[in-house]
């Protein structure tokens, strides 16, 4: 059987000053007074290849979000609240000093740890144009100079880097699609007609992927093909691969559309296409530094911005929706399968963190149509739980105990949808605090599936609907409450959110998360997760164009956790009447012993 998660310690803190020492002898040696390392690659990602882990080689921290600042002399690693316990323990703190985003950021770091007058130097592949201005602006306050490099400095000292990935680029099925590549890049060329944009640098893979029905290989859980395209107003585009990655059925698909040229020639195609001059669109997102200045030194007039594709891929058409019902369906039922094992298995206190990973895998690859997991599973226990973005290895295992509670978070990659799901258990009995924490997620939780709201509103808007029960405790919790989900692609997909920065207006047809939650540090972790679908709402009497949400998850909620008490009786009637969807949508497709522990876990209350 295919295993889709690993467990090794990848990293050690004991790599760290041996590695920043190097670095450091490199920056000496150069003139250098500083290197910032950015988690990300030429793509701006947040998934990356091996090739791409840089700030994980370098300092040992493998979290998907930081930035590490050398300095000749000291050293800092920026990090958000959900790595606050992880980066502590995976770098060494003798020689880089984990920083929290919420009390500095890396520029503000900067601002005041460079020497007056030192020179920090930066791959300019790995920073946007806002990135950039952001730090020119630290840089200067600290009385320094800002300097690009050639070529990235750990890649010059990291002797044993991994090659860049090559996995074959396919197509994707216009069964799951729903709308031919000629299509779509007939509207993406009317919005940038309309936008007086004459060709568009397609930096970001996920909407190379999207605009043209592709799909690939070369990062980890996500169906991504790493590379470029340019398209031009009128013309052929370009599709800038490595050749090995791109097979005959992909050449086949694309046609007449474009032209697959070697990633090679990438560079002279931007000087190309910047001596011809005209208004070229750079992603402000994802769009490289690099690609900018090698464009503007051509002779191009550049214009960052929004690449009009994001927007459009993150509103599903009709056969993309359906695909995500029959993956969720499918998923759910894999789910419960799994839910009703480990209510079986856990009272044992054999089971660790890392089985119940394995046997959740296992339930969906018996579903014969798992391709990945859409991201590697949170298994928490106890304290495990409390880390937002836990990633269990071989020597964190812990053991499932009694009395404690116990955190799953995890998704699937089905050609049809991509899912995620996170679940929150009790092993044994749970404390009134446990309950009443709980509840008041779940309180939060079905504020937002409630929610109905004017067209415009945005998920910062909204993102208060599930803090107000916690509020009311004195409670919070440091993470969005809803991220945006690709079709089959990434499980993170941008630009709508729910969270205090989530500033894109909500859409019919877009898809995002609903996963609040409580953390108790050093003692246990609480999330409800499922996935969402922007759809129209009629309200009589209304005069306003109004949304809703429509719940694509179905899989039970722990009752055992649940108090009814501090619950409303709309709550109530939500929390039933979703328990008895998920009986009818997925109990016939359980076997019978799975059904019966079904119809228990769905039980009415109140």
């Amino acid at each position: 059987m295919a295993q889709f998660q690993f467990f090794d310690d990848t990293t050690s803190p004991a790599q760290g000053p041996a590695h920043i020492a190097k670095l450091r002898a490199e920056m000496a040696r150069r003139g250098f007074d500083g290197f910032i390392v950015p988690r990300a690659d030429e793509h701006q990602g947040e998934y990356v290849p091996r090739s791409a882990e840089r700030l994980a080689w370098l300092t040992g921290f493998t979290g998907s979000a930081g930035t590490a600042v050398i300095l000749r002399n000291e050293a800092a690693l920026v990090v958000d609240g959900r790595y606050t316990v992880q980066a502590a323990e995976q770098v060494d703190t003798s020689v880089i000093t984990p920083v929290q985003l919420a009390d500095f950021t890396p520029e503000e770091w900067i601002a005041e740890h460079l020497p007056a007058g030192g020179t920090l130097a930066y791959d300019p592949w790995l920073l946007t144009s806002d990135g950039l201005k952001r730090l020119e602006q630290a840089v200067g306050r600290a009385g320094g100079k800002l300097c690009p490099v050639d070529i990235n400095l750990v890649d010059v000292i990291w002797i044993d880097r991994p090659a860049p990935p090559q996995a074959p680029v396919r197509p994707h099925p216009s069964e799951y699609a729903g709308e031919a590549a000629p299509a779509k890049l007939e509207r993406i060329r009317k919005r940038m007609a309309d936008a007086k944009i004459d060709a568009l640098v397609i930096s970001d893979p996920h909407n190379l992927a999207w605009a043209f029905n592709l799909r690939g290989g070369d990062v980890g859980h996500t169906p991504l093909p790493l590379g470029y395209a340019v398209l031009p107003r009128e013309g052929r585009a370009s599709l800038f691969f490595d050749p090995v990655k791109v097979t005959n059925e992909a050449g086949h698909a694309v046609g007449d559309l474009a032209d697959f040229v070697p990633i090679g020639t990438f560079q002279s195609a931007l000087d190309s296409l910047g001596r011809a001059g005209g208004k070229i669109r750079i992603d402000a997102a994802t769009g490289a530094v690099a690609l900018i200045r090698r464009l503007e030194a051509a002779g191009a007039t550049v214009d960052v911005g929004a690449d009009p594709i994001a927007l459009m891929k993150a509103v599903k058409n009709p056969a993309e929706i359906a695909g995500s019902h029959a993956a969720h369906l499918r998923d759910g039922v894999a789910v419960a399968r799994f839910l009703a094992w480990l209510d079986r298995e856990a009272p044992s206190g054999k089971l660790t963190e890392i089985d119940v990973v394995e046997a959740l895998e296992a339930f969906r690859v018996e579903t014969g149509a798992l391709r990945n997991i859409s991201f590697p599973s949170i298994s928490g226990a106890g304290p495990n739980a409390a880390l937002p973005h836990y990633r269990v290895t071989s020597s964190s295992n812990r053991t499932l105990e009694p009395n404690q509670i116990f955190l799953i978070d995890s998704g699937a990659q089905y050609e049809d949808g991509t899912t995620d799901i996170t679940r929150t258990v009790i092993v044994g009995e749970p404390t009134a605090e446990m309950k009443d924490r709980f509840t008041r997620v779940l309180k939060g939780h079905i504020a937002i599936a409630q929610a109905v709201f004017p067209k415009g509103t945005t998920g910062a808007q909204i993102d208060a609907f599930a803090r107000k029960p916690l509020w009311e405790a004195g409670l919070d919790f440091d993470h969005g409450t809803g991220h945006g989900i690709g079709s089959y692609l990434s499980v993170h997909e941008g630009p709508q959110r729910i969270a205090k920065t989530g500033h894109t207006p909500l859409e019919a047809g877009m898809m995002l998360s609903n996963e609040p939650g409580f953390y108790k540090p050093g003692a246990y972790g609480i999330r409800i997760e499922n996935l969402i679908l922007v759809e129209p709402r009629t309200i009589p009497g209304g005069d306003r164009e109004m949304l809703g949400f429509e719940t694509l998850t179905f899989t039970p909620i722990d009752l055992r956790l649940v108090e009814p008490a501090i619950m409303t009786a709309d709550e109530i009637a939500w929390l039933n009447a979703y328990h008895a969807a998920v009986r009818e949508k997925i109990g016939p497709s359980l076997d019978a012993e799975t059904r019966a522990w079904l119809e228990a876990a769905t039980r009415m209350i109140g």
